[in-house]
């Protein structure tokens, strides 16, 4: 655990290195685009789109799911599924991107994953907003329920610091380990539930209650419990222990790799 306290101090102490470094990575990836820091929700918007014409009016008929249309629905599952996938990514690819540039600086390798993370939020909360106002117009109004979203998202951001740490250590060590990520959560995108609902698919119980362990389901079902007013996170509590406890074994084990190699990275890559 020691290690997992250093790496979680290596964050809080350079906080406002991994914001500077956010912001200037983001400048840096648009800098050339003509609509530049736009495309972080245009991009996303055609993708929803495309989900809605084939999974709401094709797949799901344009039926209601939990009471509220499809699109609302899905623009919860979809906006948190987007920056997941976008910081897994992302952060697997941060240290190898730019271990070269970073080993001549003084500030931790471990920030980078953060680093890419906290870019992530500047679409992520753009669409978020989206998402509740499309939730007002379709008559859903704030309740105490909408309380727990601090705590979704503070597991959303602990399970992707993570992954970041353990991933980014990864695929410097074996580079075809970023590729198979790729393939991953292309399969994970379907089994967690952004754009269909598991419940509802007349799959076997026993066969739900293994997809209910995805700690990604955990977290796009506690969105949704929050914003459609449907349960506290305290009453999934058996499959809270279990996200907790994966998210903690990846943190151990992502601290312990990151320490050990981290000063290898350089000859690695």
């Amino acid at each position: 655990m020691s290690e997992v306290w250093l790496i979680i101090k290596e964050q809080l102490v350079n906080i406002r290195t991994i914001f500077r470094l956010s912001s200037y990575e983001e400048k840096a990836t648009y800098q050339s685009h003509y609509l530049g820091l736009a495309w972080q929700i245009l991009n996303p918007a055609i993708q929803v789109g495309i989900y809605y014409l084939v999974f709401g009016l094709g797949v799901n008929g344009g039926n209601k799911v939990d009471g509220v249309p499809f699109f609302a629905w899905m623009m919860i599952g979809i906006t948190v599924w987007f920056f997941i996938n976008s910081s897994m990514l992302g952060g697997s690819n941060s240290i190898y991107r730019q271990v070269n540039i970073v080993s001549k600086m003084k500030f931790p390798m471990s920030i980078l994953p953060t680093t890419n993370m906290v870019s992530n939020l500047t679409s992520f909360w753009p669409m978020m907003g989206i998402t509740i106002l499309f939730l007002f117009l379709f008559g859903k109004m704030p309740t105490a329920y909408w309380l727990q979203f601090i705590y979704y998202f503070f597991a959303m951001i602990m399970l992707l610091f993570a992954f970041g740490v353990l991933n980014s250590t990864i695929t410097v060590l074996i580079r075809d380990y970023h590729i198979m990520l790729q393939s991953v959560l292309r399969l994970l995108f379907y089994l967690s539930g952004p754009i269909w609902n598991i419940e509802n698919r007349n799959l076997p119980i026993w066969l739900v209650k293994i997809m209910k362990l995805n700690p990604f389901y955990y977290l796009i079902d506690g969105f949704r419990d929050t914003f459609l007013s449907k349960r506290w996170f305290w009453e999934k509590g058996t499959y809270g222990l279990i996200f907790w406890g994966i998210t903690l074994i990846i943190l151990i084990l992502g601290s312990h790799l990151h320490l050990k190699f981290r000063n290898k990275f350089v000859d690695l890559v």
